[in-house]
């Protein structure tokens, strides 16, 4: 009936650190074990549940809940800020454990991972990787805390494993390939898949698929003709069946920084040290990714709900801090006035980085070894021990928050371990 699954032995690894920040504090505090709590990124009347534990979610009580809702629901839930080097620490093991058993690892996002084990099959001694699995679990539970849980997923592409790390939760261990995949199938709803929301699933319904077998069942002329009406359609043939096509990199659109103003403001002795401060860790996060910028955009929301934004291109690329905030000055002196709620940069237009080649004039090779020696220093003492004097204010205003999503930060992090 189902034609064309791939038969090949699972060799990819999907690991999901449950309800990673939640269970990271209780881990460091043991009192918020068993209970229901959560992390966001600003404490306030109104903030948002950016991570919830179990014992939250078991209560309905889950990401993007306001903290007056979860309180409704359960008096005694309990809310606390993000703690950014707290989850460094933990990422940091994480990545280690899983560098010891293939070099071929990607962080999809702070708290999942795969491993790649193509090619890496000599180096098992004859285990199968289910037995990885539940060493792996072991190591974090060693390495990282007893109360840290991972689910494991094994499947023939990355999909599959995300979906298998998704089966039992939490703490699971599962193995999807040719042989289980249909019984799998009927075990879930459509929108279980992942890539699949209400929106996909709509699209599905309207040409008579409900559930996953029938979308499995689908003839691919169909799904990319007449339902997805793009190749996305043969990928999602090929995805369900158990064939990759999900290993390639993400372009990189944009870089940036934004900020919540701490005490709304309209006064330029308050915002400019803050947009400094923001423009310099968006030069951080440039360099480190190797690229440099064409255009940059400067947006705000203002207290009575307007919205304004700022953008140019430029004929040259641009990369270091100085650069950007004095683009982003050109852009932001332009605001109207009024109260500034948020501020947020981004630099796009990117391309690789030519800052390692050797400079045509002198002007233009001091400011690349002005910038390199800057970020060396920074590297080896810490973040910002030396910065932009326009920075100072900014810095003490501004406190590092979570990239929820992201790995980014966490890798920024590890390179200067």
């Amino acid at each position: 009936m189902f034609k064309d699954l791939n038969k090949e032995k699972p060799l990819i690894m999907h690991i999901d650190l449950n309800s990673a920040f939640a269970t990271t504090e209780q881990q460091a505090h043991p009192s918020l074990r068993g209970k229901p709590m959560g992390v966001t990124n600003r404490l306030s009347k109104e903030c948002c549940v950016i991570a919830a534990s179990y014992e939250a979610k078991a209560l309905g009580i889950k990401v993007g809940t306001r903290r007056t809702e979860a309180l409704a629901i359960c008096p005694e839930f309990i809310m606390l800020e993000t703690d950014a080097p707290k989850y460094h620490k933990v990422y940091e093991k994480l990545v280690k454990i899983m560098q010891d058993y293939s070099p071929k690892i990607t962080m999809k996002s702070i708290d999942e991972g795969i491993i790649d084990f193509h090619g890496m099959e000599s180096l098992l001694n004859g285990r199968t990787l289910e037995d990885i699995g539940y060493e792996i679990k072991q190591r974090v539970k060693d390495d990282i805390g007893d109360w840290m849980k991972i689910n494991v997923g094994i499947g023939t592409n990355r999909f599959l494993a995300k979906q298998a790390a998704g089966w039992h939760k939490p703490d699971g261990l599962d193995v999807i390939d040719h042989h289980n995949l249909l019984d799998y199938y009927k075990s879930i709803s459509l929108t279980d898949i992942s890539g699949i929301a209400d929106r996909n699933a709509a699209r599905l319904n309207a040409f008579g698929i409900f559930t996953p077998t029938e979308f499995l069942n689908a003839q691919e002329f169909a799904l990319s003709k007449q339902v997805f009406k793009s190749i996305n359609g043969t990928y999602w043939y090929r995805r369900l069946r158990g064939y990759e096509i999900d290993d390639y990199e993400t372009n990189l659109g944009m870089v940036g920084r934004q900020w919540v103003v701490k005490d709304p403001s309209s006064k330029d002795d308050y915002l400019l040290p803050c947009l400094s401060y923001l423009c310099e860790t968006t030069g951080i996060k440039l360099r480190f990714r190797n690229v440099e910028a064409r255009g940059i955009c400067v947006w705000a929301t203002y207290q009575n709900g307007e919205y304004w934004k700022g953008k140019r291109m430029y004929k040259s690329t641009f990369y270091t801090n100085q650069e950007i905030y004095r683009r982003a000055m050109e852009q932001f002196t332009q605001r109207p006035p009024g109260t500034v709620r948020t501020i947020g940069i981004y630099c796009y237009q990117l391309e690789s980085s030519k800052a390692s080649q050797l400079g045509f004039f002198d002007d233009i090779s001091k400011i690349r070894d002005i910038t390199q020696a800057m970020d060396e220093i920074n590297d080896f003492y810490g973040a910002f021990t030396v910065h932009s004097a326009t920075t100072i204010d900014g810095k003490k205003v501004i406190k590092q928050k979570i990239p929820f999503g992201g790995t980014e930060y966490f890798d920024l992090l590890l390179k200067r371990a």
